[in-house]
């Protein structure tokens, strides 16, 4: 996928729980908070910090949550999938 087409996917998420792999292995899971041209950022779930839990945000994770280039994505799938 090109990174116009995750950011198409990301504006489709708009507010949904979903899950990104990285090129480089990592995985986050959270509810896409904004996304721009070039990032994405989601409010992670789970034990990464929950919401709106911390100091500064989201968990420590800032304003809108974990910035992630869409250049760095490999895969974005909806978390409900993983999550019956």
């Amino acid at each position: 996928m090109s990174q116009s087409d995750f950011y198409n996917l990301c504006c489709r998420y708009h507010g949904k729980n979903v899950r990104i792999t990285c090129r480089d292995g990592r995985v986050h899971t959270g509810e896409i908070t904004r996304t721009s041209r070039n990032m994405v950022w989601i409010r992670p779930t789970g034990s990464l910090g929950g919401y709106g839990y911390g100091f500064g945000g989201y968990g420590g994770y800032g304003r809108f949550g974990v910035g992630i280039a869409l250049g760095a994505i490999a895969g974005i799938v909806l978390a409900s999938a993983f999550f019956w």
